[in-house]
């Protein structure tokens, strides 16, 4: 089960009550209780390491998604992922000089974009989520061993088999990378019978700005 904590933008738990959410949300009765549920529904929706492992198909080393601390069905959600020297990809990314790929970065947008259509899928299990497009991707600062990546990811368009997010990632509250993604759900066998037929599950494109 989602645990029902409220959380703060550092992704620490902090009080809340309904009557505070009902003081800063105007006076129609209305209007108020559904911006009410909007905001408990929002900040109450966690996902530990466990919960991601169900949804994503992700595993070491691969899996760059470490907790959810907030979650709306089919619209945003907001990752971490703590970054440690441990990471293999600093032992030749750069030696004496580790950064983390920005390729990386932007794979852990995706992932996280994943687990928001993932999580409208029954049969899960017998799919992937894979890129069809990345678009105005930048790079903003240098993600390195100690820091504490805050993923941000707001749905542009979404359908059952395909999506279009807007991705953030900052550390520290400094922006460190932002891109456009497009994604699409297919069938475990069908990748399958792609590559071994040797073609890519789906096509890849980069555009920077």
């Amino acid at each position: 089960m989602h645990r029902a904590v409220p959380v703060g933008m550092d992704g620490m738990a902090e009080p809340c009550s309904k009557a505070k959410l009902k003081r800063s949300v105007g006076y129609n009765p209305d209007e108020r209780d559904a911006a009410l549920w909007r905001a408990l529904w929002s900040w109450s929706m966690t996902f530990d390491i466990q919960e991601i492992l169900d949804l994503l198909p992700h595993r070491y080393p691969f899996l760059l998604i470490d907790r959810i601390v907030e979650f709306e069905r089919t619209k945003r959600l907001v990752a971490i992922k703590n970054v440690t020297i441990n990471e293999p990809f600093f032992q030749g990314h750069f030696p004496g000089y580790p950064i983390m790929p920005g390729v990386l970065v932007v794979e852990a947008m995706a992932q996280a974009g994943g687990i928001l259509m993932m999580h409208e899928i029954e049969d899960r299990q017998e799919k992937l989520v894979v890129f069809t497009g990345i678009e105005r991707a930048k790079f903003r600062r240098p993600v390195t061993p100690g820091d504490q990546l805050r993923i941000e990811v707001n749905v542009l368009s979404f359908r059952t088999r395909a999506g279009r997010i807007e991705g953030r990632a900052t550390v520290d509250g400094k922006l460190a990378c932002e891109a456009t993604l497009t994604c699409q759900v297919v069938t475990r066998a069908r990748e399958q019978r792609a590559h071994g037929d040797g073609h890519a599950g789906a096509p890849l494109a980069v555009e920077t700005e």
